[in-house]
């Protein structure tokens, strides 16, 4: 009889996501224990949306969704369920005093356990990005941002909780359901990707200290809608595609944002969604997409910009304000920053 040694998928050196915060708590320069249910109250929901996305290509087999809720309702499109669940899961912590969704109007208030307010953070969230892309088992992802409270401990939140510069982010972090599934998230002091090791439940540090390169060779952007694009960035494509020194560059596009996004931290790349003629601001939101993913950037050696102004410097003005979105390894986003100059 030959014994099987019980070691978990990855090798042992490798932490688990808890290990991970309470070793590195000092990168949180608030309590750490405030990290950890935060982190965990998202590992919690991200494990069960992701049961959830992987089943989803049953849908066509079984009906609606297969299952049907105990009032008889059919099961909610998976946005809308990742939607509730993320709330769910934040408002059980009793660390979370708002929640704002790209899938609400209006941001959600939480009072704490004891009813006086005592909850310090707000949390933006998209709960499914690139969710259309389900249909089709294309990689979607859940995008977090996380900040302090302005207003006092012991009021109730208000709108102005939720309308901070992305400067002022004490985390953000996304969760992509790939072909494994991964969260990555800072909090102020480099960028880490985990892995889902399924069989167990547990996420395992795979991706330490992630890093954009200063110089990639992919561009991100849906070219479908040249036509429509400021001047600036229809010469960066032109730029892109002409042969000269390491050019062309590859044009990779998924239109999920964090599939994208996480392609081009790993290979080298930018990330382009450009205001337009049909869309005068672009179409990602400002508190839901661009600061969070600025702020990885920024923490991963990358830069992110509307075209002119830094992302993470941009007024809030409301809660689905939507901006330009250029993004990525450093020098592609200063090189387009010189086409959008030049051509004003």
């Amino acid at each position: 009889m030959h014994k099987i040694n019980a070691q978990p998928y990855m090798s042992q050196r490798n932490q688990t996501l808890g290990e991970f915060i309470i070793e590195n708590q000092q990168s949180f320069k608030y309590t750490s224990g405030e990290l950890s249910r935060l982190i965990n109250a998202i590992r919690l929901a991200a494990k069960v949306v992701n049961h959830e996305v992987n089943k989803a290509g049953l849908v066509d087999i079984i009906g609606e969704a297969g299952d049907t809720n105990i009032q008889g309702e059919d099961q909610q499109k998976l946005d809308i369920f990742a939607n509730d669940l993320f709330i769910k899961a934040m408002t059980r912590r009793n660390i979370v005093c708002g929640i704002a969704s790209e899938e609400e109007d209006d941001f959600v208030a939480i009072n704490s356990q004891d009813e006086n307010n005592q909850n310090k953070y707000v949390v933006l969230i998209d709960p499914l990005d690139g969710s259309s892309n389900i249909d089709v088992n294309v990689s979607v992802g859940t995008i977090f941002s996380i900040y302090r409270r302005v207003t006092e401990v012991g009021t109730p939140v208000i709108i102005d909780d939720f309308l901070q510069k992305g400067n002022k982010q004490v985390a953000a972090g996304y969760v992509i359901y790939g072909t494994s599934t991964m969260l990555v998230y800072t909090t102020g002091d480099g960028v880490n990707g985990f892995t889902l090791n399924p069989a167990i439940g547990t996420f395992y540090l795979s991706h330490p200290n992630m890093q954009f390169p200063e110089d990639g060779q992919i561009y991100s952007v849906n070219e479908g809608n040249y036509i429509h694009f400021p001047q600036g960035i229809k010469d960066y494509i032109k730029y892109c595609q002409m042969e000269e020194g390491d050019r062309p560059y590859t044009s990779r596009y998924i239109g999920s944002l964090v599939s994208d996004f996480h392609r081009n931290m790993i290979k080298g790349g930018i990330y382009m969604y450009p205001k337009s003629s049909m869309n005068s601001n672009g179409k990602l939101r400002l508190l839901y997409e661009c600061n969070p993913m600025a702020y990885i950037a920024e923490q991963a050696n990358g830069r992110a910009s509307d075209g002119f102004t830094r992302i993470m410097d941009i007024e809030p003005t409301k809660l689905h304000q939507r901006v330009p979105f250029l993004c990525g390894s450093k020098n592609m986003v200063k090189k387009v920053e010189e086409f959008m100059e030049n051509a004003k």
